[in-house]
């Protein structure tokens, strides 16, 4: 598809609340969905039309996924059921709804239940945010995997669909972190009927309609955001090798995606000039029916047949066994992730193939309006009575504005989980919902938490060219430096921020969702209103790093851009008379970072007075870019082959014990690790006693003078840690897990969001 046409098919796709209504449209709605055959009797239902399974607890409120998924496809005339965290020892739980009479939809909740259960040094958490009461072990490891078994022993005949982030985030074979190995497409482990990756509601309507008129869900193999099994390719598929795509220079060099545009500046992540591929060298070699594929494949690249091609990924077998192998898949596939160019994937598992059909369409604005007006009860179902859902208090009086991130940062999933064109809500729908919570919701005491998503300031900014948004292959819009392309207008987020906290009975919005510092900078305007009216004490911020190594492997600005926002937010928060704190993050023993970076990080947070209280190590989540250097230990920002440059990967324990430490320079429990490798470093001259000093000569609890001294230099502005305090805890209390600081006024809350 060229850019013009996917342009044209964006706009003319089936809106998601246009299909004719199912027959069950008539029961109206339900005040909370059924979880019990009780429920059901009593709004006159004899059996579900979908069964939704998820490993959260059901909370009626746009931010759960299973939420957002049951009242859409209730909006569709389905009547549709909910079984939250069953027992998965058995079939009993699976059947208590009876049987559906279109599907079972199956995820395993807000997050992916191994990083739900597991920490990142693979050591079993004790709670669960997203249960009863906080308890941990409610669902089980792989979730989306074992519900599937427990509906299929249910109901054999019955077809099971896949999704949320769990399923969307292991769509092809992946690098497993648990496991330490390559598993399988989860869709083939679990032997589901269907996989739909990404924010699924556009795929899940059409699926559910086609269901419901007799289709057979082996047929249904069009819809883009879906994932199934097949044997062979059709006929009149182009199928192409993915080393054809990935070579040296640009990517699809042979044809500029960006000819028809005028005046505008091509996105490319590769502008290195490199050698001439020695395969292109001997093309002129070619057969007769070489030279046919050949043009074929030349039309392909031009998009003239992109509808109708398929790239063909090395097999589950080839990169289960070989890591160069995995990083070249991964490669390409984040290449493959724009829904304006994307092509099919296809790989083999044993004798059948995994295809993989291009993302879905973002939702439009109005689209994603009527999703988030749908009538949720915006509280946890009655089942659970008095019991506190952790996940629910942080976001209970938050408003999710947006969806996708366009950073791409290596680390992060969201851009391949839910794309990186931002998908906006109208500021009258986000109004509407603020006027909702203070109507509805007894104890909203007029603070809005959070007006965010996954980033807090994409709101409305996007490609100023619809066509050049539609044929890059960019990871990044905004590394390693913003696009020019790229519209960074804040003043739709600004006159939100001022209607939202001028409606009637708001007292304060508060913005708790990560920023991208680099891109409010952009805006000095934004940057003021942000820090004079709604920052709550402190602002989470996230660096990273200080050192352009690891930096660029992260795909993150340089320090530089930290400066220039943090000068703006002080001179900001003194002209408003606050006083007013940015908290940073860092990861520690990301790939490509070495000690001597980390050292260099622990003189700069000395430096600025900075002693974090909890640090953040590098967790490898499923299909993030980053994982796939942790794994192959190569780069796969760049063209994958054998001789590329092996890229520095943290797995043993020490190191990634040692990395941590040098986050918390400041804890005599680190300070023998520390010595040992700074001087193995050769750095013994940041041993002593002085300001210029990381650590001391020897420890506190020996009652040396000094050290104790030592332990009390250079009292921090601010302690920065992974988390704000818990809601309703003023900083400065020293309970376990706050941040202690100078006294200032009252501490904001913590809030959060989870992707869809």
């Amino acid at each position: 598809m060229s850019a013009s046409s996917s342009v044209s098919a964006k706009s003319s796709i089936r809106k998601i609340f246009d299909y004719p209504k199912y027959w069950a449209e008539c029961f109206g709605t339900a005040s909370f969905l059924p979880m019990s055959r009780e429920e059901m009797d009593l709004l006159g239902w004899d059996r579900c039309d979908i069964i939704l399974v998820t490993g959260d607890a059901y909370v009626d409120h746009p931010s759960f996924g299973m939420a957002v998924i049951g009242r859409t496809l209730e909006a569709q005339g389905f009547r549709v059921g909910i079984i939250a965290q069953p027992d998965w020892n058995s079939k009993e739980d699976f059947m208590k709804l009876g049987k559906p009479e279109l599907f079972f939809g199956v995820t395993a909740g807000n997050m992916d239940s191994m990083i739900n259960r597991y920490t990142a040094e693979r050591k079993i958490r004790s709670d669960d945010a997203y249960t009863p009461g906080g308890e941990g072990g409610k669902r089980p490891d792989r979730a989306s995997l074992v519900y599937t078994q427990r509906c299929k022993e249910a109901w054999k005949e019955v077809p099971v669909i896949l999704g949320g982030i769990e399923a969307s985030l292991r769509r092809i074979a992946h690098y497993d972190y648990w496991q330490d190995k390559v598993r399988r497409s989860l869709l083939m482990d679990a032997k589901a009927d269907l996989l739909l990756y990404g924010n699924a509601e556009r795929a899940l309507v059409e699926v559910a309609h086609r269901l419901a008129l007799g289709e057979d869900i082996k047929a249904i193999t069009d819809v883009r955001g879906s994932v199934f099994v097949r044997k062979g390719t059709p006929e009149n598929w182009l199928e192409i090798d993915s080393t054809r795509i990935d070579r040296p220079g640009r990517v699809e060099k042979i044809i500029n995606p960006y000819v028809n545009t005028q005046d505008l500046e091509a996105c490319s992540l590769e502008q290195e000039n490199q050698a001439p591929d020695p395969t292109e060298q001997a093309l002129d070699l070619l057969s007769a029916e070489e030279a046919r594929q050949r043009k074929q494949l030349e039309r392909q690249l031009r998009g003239e047949l992109r509808d109708q091609s398929v790239i063909r990924l090395p097999s589950f077998e080839k990169v289960s066994k070989d890591p160069v192998l995995y990083a070249h898949a991964s490669r390409v596939l984040h290449l493959e992730t724009n829904p304006g160019n994307a092509r099919a994937l296809v790989q083999k598992h044993g004798d059948q193939d995994l295809w993989v059909n291009p993302p879905p369409l973002p939702l439009t604005t109005e689209e994603m309006d009527a999703v988030f007006d749908q009538p949720y009860s915006r509280a946890p179902h009655p089942a659970y009575g008095n019991a506190r859902i952790p996940a629910w208090e942080m976001i209970r009086f938050s408003v999710n504005i947006m969806r996708g991130c366009f950073g791409g940062c290596t680390f992060c999933s969201i851009t391949e989980h839910e794309g990186r064109i931002i998908q906006n809500r109208s500021q009258g729908s986000i109004l509407r919902e603020i006027e909702a919570m203070r109507d509805k919701i007894p104890e909203f005491t007029g603070i809005v938490s959070d007006l965010g998503g996954p980033t807090a300031n994409m709101y409305r900014l996007a490609c100023k060219s619809p066509e050049i948004e539609a044929a890059c292959r960019k990871p990044s819009c905004v590394y390693p430096g913003i696009c020019s392309n790229l519209n960074t207008d804040h003043s739709a987020l600004i006159d939100l921020y001022r209607e939202a906290r001028n409606l009637p009975g708001v007292k304060k919005v508060l913005i708790a969702s990560g920023l991208r510092y680099d891109l409010a900078v952009e805006s000095p305007e934004y940057v003021k209103e942000l820090v004079t009216h709604h920052v709550g004490g402190y602002l989470k911020i996230a660096p990273e790093h200080t050192e352009e190594g690891p930096l660029s492997k992260m795909m993150k600005p340089g320090i530089g851009s930290y400066d220039r926002f943090k000068k703006m937010f002080d001179q900001f928060s003194k002209e408003a008379g606050k006083e007013q704190y940015l908290i940073p993050y860092f990861i520690a023993a990301h790939p490509g970072t070495t000690d001597e970076d980390m050292m260099n990080l622990a003189l700069w947070l000395k430096r600025n007075g900075f002693r974090a209280d909890q640090v953040q190590a590098f967790y490898p989540s499923p299909m993030a870019t980053a994982t796939a250097m942790y794994h192959s230990e190569r780069n796969p920002l760049r063209r994958i082959s054998y001789k590329s440059e092996k890229l520095l990967a943290l797995k043993g324990e020490r190191q990634r014990r040692l990395h941590k430490a040098f986050l918390r320079y400041h804890d005599p429990k680190n300070w023998a690790l520390l010595r040992k490798a700074l001087k193995e470093m050769g750095r013994a001259d940041l041993i002593g006693y002085s300001k210029k000093h990381l650590i001391p000569p020897t420890d506190p609890i020996k009652g040396t003078p000094k050290a104790e001294a030592f332990k009390k230099q250079g009292k921090p502005a601010l302690t920065q840690h992974t988390g704000l305090p818990p809601r309703g805890k003023p900083a400065g209390n020293k309970s376990k897990g706050k941040i202690s600081k100078p006294k200032r006024g009252k501490g904001s809350k913590k809030t959060g969001k989870k992707a869809f």
